[in-house]
């Protein structure tokens, strides 16, 4: 297989051109070739010549795909999920189109050439033969489909990363409607496809070497409030056992952050909870601790986000951790299907929740974009129960994340049973939006804003839903008229 330089990459990619960036986060994203494909840009832009590129990924990227190729206005449309401040401030400034797509969906649009033709897919690999067989590094996402229908391909062989990871992964992918299969996962351990892909060599332009980690940084430390969440949430669990309506050992899909962390470590405490299995997308750092404790029995993902350090103590013990681990395709990590019959518990969080239950996971004042929707509603509209959890205030308290009516809805009251903030738990099953409405002012809202909150509701008369725009804008002018601008993320 030829060997190739980021400067050979750069050349092969031409004005316009649609190309495919393997990962799933910052794990195994390419690490080296977007740097150069940003210098060209630079260079093509100071000659006066136009060079912008489609970006596809399989979710957020490090700053090494993101971040170099947004500084260097380098992008014209993004899909499907980016958390990188610098392309978020063009998406924002109107400058990179964005599509924000469901996760679960999007192999299958890839596959329907929703996005065009994929000029260029750039992906990662711990291993490649000569015969064009491929071994991922710490994420699939949708790099094998992406490779499948490339025009071209670079391989980034990330040494980094042992060869002795091959069996971590499970590559399965579905064929298009009406054609598609049951898919044959009944376990969270179930093994249903192949441990590599194997393209034609004739598609791979060359290797690019590396010997580069994960882009990967430790979350902020968890505190008392989003110890207190985990705590509400592992409390909450351990009565659903005891009532009998979820039978252990259920498994658990979990976002990413602090709040996931403090989460996942006040489960792995209660005995009654564990051991459990989890069934998600993105496996972080906490669960290291709670397989070696034997509470997390096993963890299946889209991908290994763990800082060098963890990921380092996962290969320098892989024989231990390989009995435990396995990596899938987003689009079986996400699929509904599978997700309804394992009966996931799943648990994101939310940017601001309203009082019917509606949870804006994305945007601020219902315009700007923050990341996207990723995931989750894959997971809150399928789990057996889908919990959302959230700090109860935002900006040091100066505004309430929960509010009369959402700016921006990513999940609607449908599909949220259950609200957690630090102060409590609303259980919005079987309820109606008023009763929903007081569950959840009653057991999550800050006290500083109770009160305001339970005043809209008195006010909001008439319908289903309690919901009063009118009531809701003189309220807001009643605040203002008194210096208190706390509400100033309440769309009126």
């Amino acid at each position: 297989m030829r060997e190739i330089t980021t400067n050979d990459v750069a050349n092969s990619v031409k004005n316009g051109d649609c190309i495919a960036f393997g990962g799933f986060t910052p794990a195994g994203t390419p690490k080296l070739s977007a740097s150069a494909i940003a210098r060209k840009a630079e260079e093509e832009h100071a000659a006066g010549r136009p060079f912008k590129i489609h970006v596809l990924t399989g979710a957020s990227t490090g700053d090494s795909v993101d971040g170099v190729l947004a500084r260097a206005d380098a992008i014209i449309s993004r899909v499907p999920y980016q958390s990188d401040s610098n392309i978020r401030n063009l998406i924002n400034g109107g400058n990179v189109h964005y599509c924000d797509i469901h996760i679960s969906h999007y192999a299958q649009q890839v596959k329907q050439k929703m996005f065009g033709e994929i000029d260029l897919a750039i992906v990662e690999a711990a291993d490649i033969s000569d015969s064009g067989e491929i071994l991922f590094t710490t994420a699939l996402g949708v790099a094998p489909t992406f490779c499948r229908h490339a025009k071209k391909i670079v391989v980034e062989l990330n040494e980094y990363h042992p060869k002795k990871i091959r069996g971590l992964h499970d590559i399965y992918e579905t064929e298009l409607a009406p054609h598609t299969r049951p898919i044959p996962l009944v376990t969270i351990r179930d093994r249903i496809g192949t441990e590599t892909i194997k393209i034609d060599p004739a598609k791979i332009i060359g290797i690019v070497r590396t010997n580069i980690p994960d882009q990967v940084k430790a979350f902020s430390s968890s505190d008392r409030d989003t110890d207190r969440i985990g705590e509400h949430i592992a409390k909450f669990l351990s009565n659903e056992i005891r009532s009998g309506r979820i039978l252990p050992p259920f498994p658990i899909q979990s976002g990413v952050g602090n709040v996931a962390n403090s989460v996942l470590k006040a489960i792995s405490a209660e005995t009654s909870i564990t051991p459990y299995t989890m069934y998600s997308e993105v496996l972080q750092d906490s669960i290291l601790e709670a397989i070696k404790s034997g509470s997390l029995l096993f963890a299946s993902g889209a991908a290994l986000t763990m800082t060098p350090e963890c990921l380092g103590e996962i290969y320098d013990n892989y024989d231990f951790f390989k009995t435990h681990l396995i990596l899938r395709t987003q689009e079986i990590s996400n699929h509904p299907e599978i997700i309804l019959r394992l009966g996931l518990v799943s648990i994101n969080t939310a940017l601001e929740v309203d009082i019917c239950g509606n949870v804006n996971s994305t945007h601020v004042l219902g315009s700007n974009v923050v990341n996207g929707v990723g995931g989750s509603a894959d997971f809150a509209r399928n789990s057996q129960i889908s919990i959302f959890a959230c700090k109860s205030t935002a900006k040091d308290g100066k505004i309430s994340a929960i509010v009369p009516f959402c700016s921006h809805v990513d999940h609607s009251e449908h599909s949220v049973k259950i609200l957690v903030t630090e102060y409590g738990i609303a259980d919005l099953r079987g309820k109606d939006p008023r009763r929903r409405a007081q569950e959840i002012i009653n057991n999550c809202v800050h006290p500083d804003y109770k009160d305001l909150l339970g005043k809209y509701l008195s006010m909001a008369s008439g319908g289903h839903i309690p919901f009063s725009p009118a009531n809701a804008f003189k309220m807001y002018e009643a605040f203002a008229s008194e210096g208190d601008m706390r509400k100033t993320n309440w769309n009126m």
